[in-house]
C-alpha cells in the first residue's frame, strides 16, 4: 500500500529559454530541444558535484492499458533489461556498474521511466545504452518466463500476501466505474498468467518510440554536449505513427459507494476517497491548488490536523493520513486512509475524520494555519532541490503525463497565492457525499470483526 503523503515539488526559480538569460541564472535554466524524429531533450545544468542523473520517459503505463493486458507496461519494464541485438540479458546493468552508475526503472499508472546514476562524464555511455533499447530489445521466451515468475512474485509479496495492499486494490476497483485507473500498476493475476510474449512484441512496437519518449539529464553536464548526444545516438530511431488513445473518462457517481473487505490482520483499516479533478482535468486550476493546500493542512506533518486531533486529541486514530496527487494524467481521488485506535471502531474513525472535513467546510482557515503550511512546502521544495534525481524526476513526469515541464516553475507561487476562502469552497465543492468511496477492512476470524460488521451500514 503505497503512503498517502502531501504531494510536494520542487522550488524553482522561473526556467527561461531566452538566449538573454543572465550567468547567475544560467544554471537554474532547463534547456530544450526536439530533434526531429519527435524526441525531447531536457537538460538542466548543476554543478553543485560531478554526478549526473539520465532518465527516459516513456508515455505509457498502466492507464493505457485494458481489461485483459494488465501488467503489461510494468512485465515489460522487466524485459528492457534483459537483452539487445548486441547485449545479452543483464549486460545493460553489468556495464552501467562497471562504469560506476547506479540504475533501475519504474512503471507508474502513467509513465515507464529508465533512469541511471554516474560520474558526469560518463553520460555518453547512458545514452548509448538507452537508445539501444529503445529500438533493438530482443524479447526472449526464456528471460520472459523468468520475468514473468519474478512479476508474479512481486505481486504476491506487495499485494496478495499484504492485506492493506489487497484492500487498496479492491478499493480502486470499487472507486472507478471506466476509468483505467480502477486496475492495478502491477496488473491482475490473471492477466498476468494469459500473458504471452507476443503481447509483450505488440506493447513494445507500440509505444517506445523516440516521439512517445522525453530524455532528461540533470548534472554536471553541458547542455550542447547532452544534445549532441543525444543527436548522435536517437536520431537515427524513426518514429512511430501512433493511433490516437481512447479518451477513456470516469462516468460520474451518483452516490456513495461502499465495500467490507475480510482479511487476515491484526487490525482494521480504513480508505476513503473523493473523485476530485487535477491540472490535467480542470477549467479552474485554483480549486487544483486549494486542494493541494487542503490536503496539507490536514496530513502536512506532526502538526496537521488529523495527527493533531484524531490521533492526539480525540484518540480515536492510531494512525490517519491523507493524500492527493494534482499531477495526475486523469481525475483521481482525493484520499485518506487510517487505522483506529484499539478501542474504536472503523466506523468512529470515518466519522471522526468526516467531522474535519466539516470543519474545513463550515469554519475559514486562520491565517496562522494556512501561513505555517505554506512555509512547509517551500522549506520542502528547498530540500529536494538538493537532489538531481528529483529534479529530473519532476521535470520528465510533468512532460510526459501532458502537463508540460514549464509548470514546473508555477508550483510555489501558485500555493503560495491559496486564499483561505478558496480552501473552504474547493471542501464545499469537492469533498461531497455522492462522490464519495470507503472500503473497510475488518479481520478475519477476530472478535472485533463482529464488533465492526455492527456498525457498517
Amino acid at each position: 500500500m503505497r503512503k498517502l503523503s502531501v504531494v510536494v515539488f520542487i522550488l524553482t526559480i522561473f526556467y527561461s529559454l531566452s538566449s538573454f538569460a543572465s550567468p547567475k541564472n544560467e544554471s537554474n535554466m532547463v534547456h530544450e530541444k526536439v530533434l526531429k524524429n519527435g524526441l525531447k531533450v531536457l537538460v538542466k545544468e548543476d554543478r553543485r558535484a560531478p554526478v549526473m542523473v539520465s532518465q527516459i520517459w516513456y508515455k505509457v503505463g498502466a492507464s493505457y492499458e485494458h481489461d485483459g493486458i494488465t501488467g503489461l507496461s510494468h512485465v515489460l519494464e522487466h524485459m528492457m533489461f534483459q537483452g539487445t541485438q548486441n547485449l545479452e540479458p543483464g549486460e545493460f546493468s553489468k556495464i552501467i556498474a562497471e562504469n560506476g552508475g547506479r540504475e533501475n526503472a519504474f512503471t507508474g499508472a502513467d509513465y515507464t521511466a529508465y533512469f541511471q546514476t554516474m560520474e558526469a562524464s560518463r553520460l555518453e555511455v547512458s545514452i548509448r545504452l538507452e537508445a539501444e533499447r529503445m529500438q533493438k530489445l530482443k524479447l526472449q521466451e526464456k528471460e520472459f518466463v523468468k520475468e514473468l515468475q519474478v512479476v508474479m512474485e512481486e505481486r504476491r509479496m506487495r499485494t496478495e500476501d499484504k492485506p492493506q495492499g489487497q484492500t487498496y486494490e479492491y478499493f480502486k476497483a470499487l472507486a472507478y466505474t471506466s476509468s483505467p485507473y480502477r486496475n492495478p500498476i502491477i496488473g491482475w493475476m490473471q492477466d498476468l498468467e494469459d500473458m504471452k510474449l507476443a503481447d509483450l512484441a505488440v506493447w513494445y512496437k507500440r509505444w517506445y518510440a523516440p516521439n512517445n519518449a522525453t530524455l532528461v539529464v540533470v548534472g554536471d553536464v553541458q547542455s550542447a554536449e547532452v544534445f549532441k548526444l543525444a543527436e548522435q545516438y536517437f536520431a537515427a530511431i524513426p518514429a512511430v505513427e501512433f493511433e490516437a488513445v481512447k479518451h477513456r473518462v470516469e462516468v460520474p457517481q451518483l452516490g456513495v459507494r461502499r465495500g467490507v473487505v475480510k482479511q487476515k490482520a491484526k487490525a482494521p483499516y480504513l480508505l476513503m476517497g473523493y473523485k476530485v479533478p487535477v491540472l490535467n482535468s480542470t477549467d479552474n486550476e485554483q480549486d487544483v491548488y486549494a486542494l493541494e493546500v487542503l490536503s496539507g493542512i490536514l496530513s502536512g506533518g506532526g502538526s496537521s490536523r488529523l495527527a493533531s486531533n484524531l490521533v492526539r486529541g480525540e484518540q480515536v486514530a492510531a494512525s490517519v493520513s491523507a493524500g492527493y496527487d494534482m499531477n495526475a494524467r486523469l481525475p483521481t481521488l482525493f484520499l485518506f486512509d487510517g487505522i483506529p485506535a484499539e478501542s474504536n471502531t472503523l466506523q468512529e474513525l470515518e466519522s471522526a475524520i468526516k467531522g474535519q472535513i466539516k470543519l474545513l467546510k463550515d469554519t475559514l482557515v486562520t491565517a496562522k494555519e494556512l501561513d505555517r503550511i505554506k512555509a512547509q512546502v517551500i522549506a520542502s521544495a528547498v530540500y529536494e532541490k538538493d537532489s538531481n534525481f528529483y529534479q529530473a524526476m519532476q521535470l520528465g513526469m510533468l512532460e510526459t503525463v501532458g502537463i508540460g515541464w514549464q509548470k514546473e516553475s508555477e508550483y510555489v507561487g501558485k500555493v503560495k497565492s491559496v486564499t483561505v476562502e478558496q480552501i473552504q469552497s474547493a471542501a464545499n465543492k469537492y469533498l461531497v457525499e455522492d462522490h464519495l468511496t470507503v472500503v473497510q477492512m475488518l479481520p478475519q476470524n477476530d472478535v472485533l470483526a463482529a464488533k465492526e460488521l455492527a456498525h457498517v451500514r
